[in-house]
């Protein structure tokens, strides 16, 4: 697979602006939507991963066939058993990095939904490989790809208002600049054929959550009764999708033919108080009121001396303290309402999973 700069060739994809310019007039948001089309057979990287599986879930409530991917067989052996063996459901275990193990699990199938991540100390490193691979598979079989990915490619928030899917990509840090050559990669002139989206989450939570979402820590510390971490100030409102809801709006997503080309935000029930959760989480995990610790850029660096990781997450810190608010008006528009589960339901739920 040959590698090659995602700056030095022109975009493929079309914003919705450019698109609402070549259409006649304006419409109703009826008149406007995207045509529904099912699709029976799917590819999730990354699946046992925290968007991957509820993506895997959704797919199956649909009656979709899904061919799961990871490196684990075990790991994809227990996804399996903990989804009770669905007919519909088999799985493939391989290297997501390689073009060759892609191309066999994604036979026959219609839509690859790229879930697969990378540690976030490798991000800069592996991410534009691994997103190589999946679109030169995809690019060779003829396959549609639905990008799962973050908001770090945005610029730093000049005001309140929810942004859309048009925001100025600036990214102010090494990892916010990675993620944009992510999107220029993906939506390349070199492709051929190649149908691709990319869909955009907040920070995220769910009963499928892992460490890769900010929360889950703190959700997982106060479900078991224990001093939590939570990154950020807990005053400061900031949004997290639920991860049930946003698997149903990326599955909408890939059902529709129209939809490709293009950026998509993914956005929650509203932003939210880190207090306001808390408090839900203790009342919903009945552990009385164990201390929370709010961690600041200062406290990170220190215990990444200890845990890597935390070291890492300083450089995103400002998404913590000016938060972006997606908006989720192009979804309404071309989709379809926008299930918004509340946090008091969502977090309930999160914590008695984590519980049992």
């Amino acid at each position: 697979m040959n590698m090659y700069d995602p700056m030095s060739s022109p975009s493929r994809s079309m914003d919705i602006q450019e698109q609402q310019q070549q259409s006649n007039g304006h419409h109703s948001y009826e008149s406007q939507r995207y045509l529904y089309q099912p699709i029976s057979s799917a590819l999730v990287l990354g699946a046992t991963g925290g968007t991957g599986r509820v993506i895997v879930e959704e797919l199956l409530r649909r009656n979709i066939a899904v061919t799961a991917f990871g490196r684990s067989s075990a790991k994809l052996e227990q996804l399996s058993t903990e989804l009770r063996h669905p007919a519909l459901l088999r799985h493939y275990t391989g290297d997501v990095f390689q073009t060759e193990d892609v191309q066999a699990a994604a036979k026959g199938v219609e839509v690859i939904f790229q879930c697969a991540a990378v540690p976030y100390h490798e991000m800069n490193d592996r991410q534009l490989p691994l997103a190589l691979s999946v679109l030169q598979a995809a690019e060779n079989m003829g396959i549609k790809v639905v990008v799962v990915d973050g908001i770090y490619p945005y610029s730093v928030r000049s005001g309140s208002e929810p942004i859309d899917e048009n925001y100025p990509k600036h990214p102010p840090t090494v990892k916010g600049r990675t993620k944009l050559a992510l999107e220029q990669s993906i939506f390349h002139a070199r492709w051929q054929s190649l149908q691709a989206m990319i869909v955009r989450l907040p920070d995220y939570y769910g009963p499928s959550a892992n460490q890769a979402s900010y929360l889950f820590s703190t959700l997982q510390s106060i479900a078991n009764g224990k001093t939590a971490i939570f990154i950020g100030n807990t005053h400061i409102a900031r949004e997290y999708v639920y991860l049930p809801d946003a698997a149903q709006m990326i599955v909408e997503l890939a059902c529709r033919e129209q939809a490709y080309g293009q950026n998509w935000h993914i956005p929650s029930a509203g932003p939210i108080q880190g207090k306001a959760l808390i408090h839900l989480a203790r009342e919903a995990a009945a552990q009385g009121n164990k201390l929370v610790i709010p961690l600041g850029k200062w406290s990170l660096r220190l215990l990444g001396t200890f845990v890597p990781v935390m070291k890492e997450i300083v450089e995103m810190l400002y998404l913590t303290e000016k938060p972006l608010l997606l908006s989720g008006r192009k979804y309404e528009q071309y989709v379809g309402d926008i299930p918004r589960t509340s946090y008091k339901d969502g977090i309930a739920i999160t914590i008695q999973h984590l519980q049992q």
